[in-house]
């Protein structure tokens, strides 16, 4: 059975959630699904603005048919050409045959790189700024690009003061029954899964996101309708206000991350040590994760989220482990920077793991190395000094953050 819901005068939610999904772009781990929102606009023209994954084709096409009622389909815009929102263009075509596909250069060339259908009767290319009336509604396309592909465009309706934002402000996690950001316990039940998708997925163009940002400063927005998760009707302030932020990559509060590799429970035992010797020293707000265990993007997550990061690894094969090395390179990867790091090497019969988080290091930017410490095989009392000392460097730059 069909499941829409009206955002707001003539604008639906027409979209699907899937809570089977294990992995999103077969990577990262959803313990709660996630969303694939899609809208339609009933005007004297109809407009669909983005389709959905082939997971939830049947929920959607569907959903689509209810709203429409018999009405033809004007218009598909296409703000982003991902296979988890462009699953169902082929099929929306075929149903509705004289539809026009609205997207850019790049939307076009990549639907001939995915898709076999031959659309170009149906194509309608448009540019910066421009316009597409739908009677009382007037769509006006911006583009995004590398946020975070190259063919990302927001559709901005500009009577209501809606922004279709293709990926930008969506966050991991089905909905469940509350479309709306206000409806439900977004801090609670959202904002760790906002912060993860946007740190994993969009955190390595920063930059662009804030050309985006700053091009969109023009437009009265009232409503920010994202393709994954809640969408925002008020208090838009606090989201526009999150992302800004992180496209700075600048930390939302001060505390320390812990993540370490350890193969015998030694590395870990110095960790735990060093992590009660900052609590003791007043440092309120600490995470730690063991690599081996926990996925990548939660580490990552909230290495976004603090403003100091202690890293601790033994030597394997003369080299880093490989697991924190896998981490360390995806962090640079993805543009991680402006954070205070304190490193904790271990080692047997040859030290390589503190150069080599070094290293990695050294390839993000304006990371400042507070300390290390490398200690042989396990932590004895002659490392109880020096281990003190690091603690010590690091609650005192925690605190004075």
């Amino acid at each position: 059975m069909y499941s829409v819901r009206e955002i707001t005068d003539k604008v639906f939610w027409v979209g699907a959630n899937d809570r089977r999904i294990e992995r999103f772009e077969n990577m990262f781990p959803l313990t709660n699904g996630v969303a694939y929102n899609s809208y339609l606009i009933l005007d004297e023209k109809t407009a669909i603005l983005d389709t959905v994954d082939s997971s939830v084709s049947a929920q959607y096409l569907e959903n689509v048919a209810h709203v429409l009622n018999g009405r033809k389909l004007d218009y598909l815009i296409v703000n982003h050409m991902e296979p988890d929102h462009c699953a169902n263009i082929e099929e929306l075509v075929r149903r509705y045959p004289d539809v026009r596909v609205v997207g850019n250069r790049t939307t076009f060339q990549f639907f001939s790189q995915y898709y076999s259908l031959d659309i170009t009767g149906n194509r309608l290319e448009v540019q910066e700024g421009q316009e597409l009336s739908l009677g009382e509604t007037t769509l006006r396309f911006y583009m995004a690009p590398m946020v975070h592909w190259p063919e990302v465009m927001m559709t901005y309706e500009t009577t209501r003061g809606l922004l279709f934002s293709a990926d930008a402000f969506g966050a991991f996690g089905a909905l469940s029954g509350n479309l709306f950001a206000d409806e439900l316990d977004f801090e609670n039940l959202f904002l760790d899964e906002a912060r993860r998708y946007y740190a994993n997925i969009v955190g390595r163009y920063g930059v662009q996101v804030q050309a985006a940002l700053h091009k969109l400063q023009s437009a009265d927005i009232r409503m920010i309708c994202p393709l994954h998760g809640p969408v925002w009707r008020k208090n838009l302030p606090y989201i526009l206000e999150k992302y800004n932020r992180w496209s700075r990559y600048a930390p939302e509060k001060k505390g320390v991350v812990l993540f370490y590799a350890s193969m015998y429970g030694n590395t870990e035992n110095a960790m735990g040590t060093l992590s009660n010797l900052l609590g003791q020293r007043g440092v309120r707000d600490m995470r730690m994760y063991d690599v081996s265990k926990t996925h990548p993007s939660y580490i990552i997550a909230d290495a976004w989220k603090y403003s100091h990061m202690v890293i601790g690894a033994p030597t394997y094969n003369m080299t880093l482990y490989y697991g924190m090395d896998t981490l360390l390179r995806e962090m640079a990867t993805l543009n991680l920077r402006d954070r205070k790091a304190a490193i904790l090497g271990n080692y047997t019969w040859a030290s390589a793991a503190v150069k080599g988080i070094e290293q990695r290091l050294a390839e993000m930017k304006n990371i400042e190395v507070l300390g290390a410490l490398d200690i042989r095989s396990s932590l004895k009392p002659e490392s109880e000094a020096a281990l003190k000392t690091l603690a010590d460097t690091v609650a005192a730059s925690v605190l004075t953050v």
